[in-house]
């Protein structure tokens, strides 16, 4: 087996795609690289990330993120979250559980560049604190 280290990768053309035998796996342009998925489909590396999530006790107290700078318990079963960079706008897709038993919910009260809101509900259909996660999907600012 063969290694090879090496800072930059330069084409002998200036051609932007890597190729493995006959197969090109990555793509690229200026801000942008994609890679071959599953037959020959291309996704974008960029948009095909997590740009952040978390794990949280039931005080809001992160236990595990990326991208997340904190969270907030502003009440019974209602946290905020706040992002270590930005997002480009409100137009992300946040999603997330809850984990204390078989029949809590979750959903995002709402929005903002900058921080997003989650809302909890206990077994018997009141808000109630509950450990929680969360990931974004979506653009950075």
């Amino acid at each position: 087996m063969s290694t090879v280290v090496l800072d930059t990768i330069t084409g002998k053309s200036t051609a932007t795609t890597i190729t493995i035998g006959s197969t090109p796996v990555v793509s690229a342009s200026a801000n942008s690289m994609t890679i071959r998925g599953e037959g020959s489909a291309q996704t974008s590396i960029q948009q095909g990330l997590c740009k952040a999530w978390h794990l949280s006790n039931s005080a809001a107290v992160v236990q595990d993120s990326f991208n997340i700078s904190g969270g907030t318990d502003n009440g019974t079963g209602d946290y905020s979250y706040a992002f270590s960079n930005n997002m480009g706008s409100v137009n992300y897709a946040p999603s997330g559980l809850c984990a204390a038993d078989d029949r809590n919910a979750q959903y995002c009260r709402s929005r903002a560049a900058d921080t997003y809101r989650t809302k909890h509900y206990g077994h018997d259909d009141a808000f109630a604190d509950v450990i929680n996660s969360g990931s974004i999907a979506g653009d950075l600012a």
